[in-house]
């Protein structure tokens, strides 16, 4: 699994990213977490809020800062 954190590097982007690295522990799950901060790779996901969060390169949220409760519903169901 990838999951991908899309946006400049701005305080929502590193909240989003520790979310994320949260909800992997509590679910005891291993992926590799890349941060994406080439716009013009952002635009190729559509992407024209962020943060933004990718899971194998499918959109899964934009423009808002996920808990990791919600960070892990979106794990489950890949």
């Amino acid at each position: 699994m990838i999951i991908k954190i899309l946006g400049s590097g701005c305080k929502k982007c590193v909240s989003l990213s520790e979310n994320t690295h949260q909800a992997l522990r509590n679910l005891g799950l291993q992926a590799e977490v890349l941060k994406v901060t080439d716009f013009a790779e952002i635009a190729a996901f559509g992407v024209m809020s962020t943060p933004a969060l990718a899971i194998d390169d499918k959109v899964v949220s934009v423009g808002k800062v996920l808990n990791a409760g919600e960070i892990a519903a979106f794990l489950q169901a890949q």
